[in-house]
């Protein structure tokens, strides 16, 4: 069962390395996620779902064309729901493995996001939480794969999970980093996501399998630090003129980063880099509320998802 919309295309799955692969959903705006796959000796782990019942069922079909048995094993890079509400069609067969911090924050979450938009065809989904949670590492073992499952952050949420496979020089590292689309802080940090891209260059990959967006390298990582950097800039400035997030946020030149994908993202990011800027812990709670709805003011309504 493809998904269908007239203005998305149709999901895919490639192969980036020997028993690898990745799911990407274009063109990676609100909802369209990535996932991805590690086949071996006849073992099969997911790394996160889908948002949709649609898309998590083609997802689940287009695991079964290269797996002979569904996977074992389903990592959750991180709560919200476009990465795993659909556990559901995959949890009779595997365990679903998460950061602790995580599972705690999709029990309090529930379906929150589907009341963010309401018109998205959500289908039949329900909240699946992790059977396995860890807190700092944990390794798994598909067939010959070894997966190192690191916990990161506060930065892109307070409990990011990424997955490195150190013998296929392939990271999975969830949305901390997105290609061609923006960074996304709103309950997480910016200067903790910052720091996450030093230890993620520290892994070596030759592959990077963002979040979002077209699978890429350690170029990506660049891109997500230097938007990230801008904001704080941007965040300085506006807090010496004595305007708000959302005031800095119209005036703003995002320079070599005004093309990427969901620009509205910069109005959340910017209260993340003001609070921080005025001592606010990274992945200090604030109202996600609040910065959602100004988001969504600075859009001129409410940004298109297409899950």
């Amino acid at each position: 069962m493809t998904p269908r919309h007239p203005a998305t295309p149709t999901p895919r799955l490639q192969e980036v390395a020997e028993d690898v692969f990745a799911y990407v959903q274009p063109d990676g705006g609100w909802c369209l996620n990535n996932a991805g796959l590690v086949v071996s000796d006849g073992c099969s782990a997911l790394v996160d779902t889908a948002a949709t019942q649609a898309r998590a069922q083609a997802l689940k079909e287009a695991v079964a064309r290269v797996s002979p048995q569904p996977p074992r094993l389903v990592v959750n890079t991180h709560s919200h729901g476009d990465h795993t509400f659909g556990n559901h069609l995959f949890a009779d067969d595997a365990v679903i493995v998460a950061h602790e911090g995580a599972r705690a924050e999709m029990e309090a979450t529930g379906l929150h996001l589907t009341g963010l938009w309401p018109d998205v065809p959500w289908g039949e989904i329900t909240v699946t939480l992790p059977d396995l949670t860890f807190r700092d590492r944990l390794t798994l073992h598909v067939g010959r794969v070894r997966a190192e499952l690191v916990h990161l952050g506060p930065a892109h949420t307070a409990s990011d999970t990424v997955v490195w496979l150190p013998d296929r020089r392939v990271l999975y590292a969830g949305d901390l980093v997105m290609s061609g689309a923006t960074p996304f802080c709103l309950m997480g940090s910016v200067a903790g996501t910052i720091e996450v891209m030093e230890r993620l260059r520290a892994f070596g990959a030759e592959t990077i399998v963002p979040g979002h967006g077209p699978v890429g390298g350690p170029e990506l990582l660049d891109v997500t630090e230097g938007y990230l950097r801008r904001v704080q800039e941007l965040a300085a400035e506006g807090i010496a003129a004595g305007v708000t997030p959302l005031e800095a946020a119209r005036d703003a030149d995002l320079g070599a980063y005004a093309d990427l994908l969901d620009s509205e993202r910069l109005v959340p990011n910017l209260h993340r880099a003001y609070a921080e800027a005025r001592g606010a812990a990274p992945g200090e709670p604030m109202d996600v509320g609040l910065l959602f709805s100004e988001m969504v003011a600075h859009h001129g309504g409410l940004p298109a998802c297409r899950a």
